[in-house]
């Protein structure tokens, strides 16, 4: 499965562009953030992927859940969100 990570200066569009991408070739997608700024690029950016993707008839489905992840020896908190074509 696909691994995007998303930070607070990701650009929406980019990202749900990239999203897309990866939706048509392969049926699940994991996205990764960290902060209130991550989490909110990475929402806005599946709402403007599923603009991009339902005229194909494609419906996207989102799962969050949390993750520990360790960043320069440091353990942090994520949010994946675990994004699947139906």
């Amino acid at each position: 499965m696909e691994l995007l990570k998303v930070s607070a200066k990701s650009k929406p569009k980019a990202v749900a562009g990239a999203l897309a991408a990866v939706l048509r070739n392969e049926n699940r997608v994991e996205m990764q953030a960290i902060g209130a700024g991550a989490i909110n690029q990475a929402v806005k950016a599946i709402a403007i992927c599923r603009g991009y993707v339902a005229p194909n008839g494609i419906n996207l489905v989102m799962y969050p859940c949390f993750a520990e992840i360790e960043i320069d020896g440091e353990e942090r908190t994520a949010i994946k969100f675990i994004v699947e074509a139906r």
